[in-house]
């Protein structure tokens, strides 16, 4: 990547709306988001979220999904990626600089052909996510609820992401 191409961090930011919690992240979430968010500039991609998922390929996508509001000591922004299979709502904390702190899957649907597992987030004002994770067979059958798992996490005052105790 050439370096006088570089896009500032606040020119990434802008694609991501900030959004009060609470927030809940579903299997179709990322169609509201894709409606009304621009999309992702290629060099935005490859500068701020290539580095972390790894090369780019002809299967994958990213949709900008929002900004969590006042995180005054850094950046919180939520992405949805999609490749083959593999459906994700990842959690990236920035430092004011752009570089990454901590980043989560958080919610998301993926498939390995035999068990489809499906999470959906709920972040609140606290900025504790519940995610509730569940799995059904791949090839249809009837979702049993006593599989369903939760989880808590917690978004800390300087960026890191934490499995919660709450």
């Amino acid at each position: 990547m050439n370096k006088n191409n570089n896009v500032k961090l606040d020119n990434f930011l802008e694609r991501f709306p900030v959004i009060k919690p609470p927030i809940t992240l579903g299997e179709d979430s990322h169609l509201a988001f894709s409606k009304r968010n621009e999309p992702l500039q290629q060099l935005m991609i490859e500068q701020y979220i290539l580095p972390l998922e790894g090369p780019l390929d002809e299967y994958t996508e990213y949709i900008p999904c929002f900004r969590i509001p006042e995180t005054y000591q850094f950046h919180a922004i939520v992405y949805w990626k999609a490749g083959l299979m593999d459906y994700q709502y990842i959690l990236l904390t920035l430092t004011d600089k752009g570089e990454m702190i901590d980043k989560r899957v958080i919610a998301g649907t993926f498939s390995d052909g035999k068990t489809l597992t499906n999470s959906v987030a709920t972040i609140d004002e606290e900025w504790m996510i519940t995610v509730v994770s569940g799995q059904t067979n791949a090839n249809g059958g009837k979702y049993d609820g006593r599989n369903s798992r939760a989880a808590k996490l917690e978004l800390l005052p300087e960026g890191n992401i934490i499995d919660s105790e709450e």
